[in-house]
């Protein structure tokens, strides 16, 4: 549905729901019918997880609670393939079950995989500049409730110290081969990320747009039966 909406990609979580391997591979293959990008997003700093996301068909994986120049450069290196990386080699879907030759799908992976790193707490904000020094990291992406707990403010992720910690993300990519990806919580702040020249948004989640949908929806129902 996400895709046939007209969405460019959808962030597939593998970090706070219980998606089985199986079932995120139906995922995968949906996006694709779909044309729309399918990113997943997996429980950390893991290689056995970024793996089996990539190899899965993911055209990209958005890790957690980075904090460290160290860590990111580990996630280039699963995510990537040599020189860029050491991420293990396989065949199957992802090479066309070998209608691809293997040199050429190594380098296409290489140059089309997205790496997305979170930053989500005082540490990684603090590290930010070296973390997204990292050749090979593409986006970076702000968890602003759980940065809402670090910066003690938990569940206020429109808090001004929230919202000046993003601010100061977002700037820190001037420059830099690495997108910011705006998650606008507000109409106001979807405007302000226009404005500042942000090319890359997540745009909310499925299940809290449905349920706000499915509310008015039910209310403009019943308003309009008791007339």
């Amino acid at each position: 549905m996400i895709g046939y909406a007209g969405y460019d990609f959808v962030i597939l979580d593998t970090e706070h729901m219980s998606t089985n391997p199986e079932s995120l591979e139906h995922m995968i293959r949906a996006a694709e019918c779909a044309a729309i990008t399918p990113l997943v997003r997996v429980p950390g700093v893991d290689y056995a997880s970024i793996t089996r996301a990539l190899d899965s068909g993911a055209q990209g994986i958005v890790v957690p609670r980075v904090r460290t120049a160290q860590e990111a450069r580990d996630v280039v290196r699963m995510a990537r393939y040599a020189p860029m990386g050491q991420r293990g080699i396989t065949g199957g879907r992802t090479t066309g079950f070998g209608t691809l030759p293997l040199k050429d799908y190594l380098h296409q992976a290489n140059q089309e995989v997205l790496v997305v790193l979170m930053i989500e707490d005082l540490e990684g904000l603090e590290n930010r500049d070296a973390i997204m020094s990292v050749p090979g990291v593409d986006w970076v992406l702000p968890g602003a409730v759980d940065l809402s707990q670090s910066l003690g403010c938990p569940g206020e992720p429109l808090h001004p110290k929230v919202t000046e910690a993003i601010d100061a993300l977002a700037r820190s990519c001037r420059g830099l081969p690495v997108e910011f990806c705006a998650l606008p919580r507000t109409p106001a702040q979807l405007n302000e990320w226009h404005e500042w020249g942000t090319r890359v948004f997540l745009l909310g989640e499925d299940r809290s747009l449905l349920f706000r949908h499915l509310k008015s929806h039910l209310a403009s129902s019943r308003s309009g039966s008791a007339r």
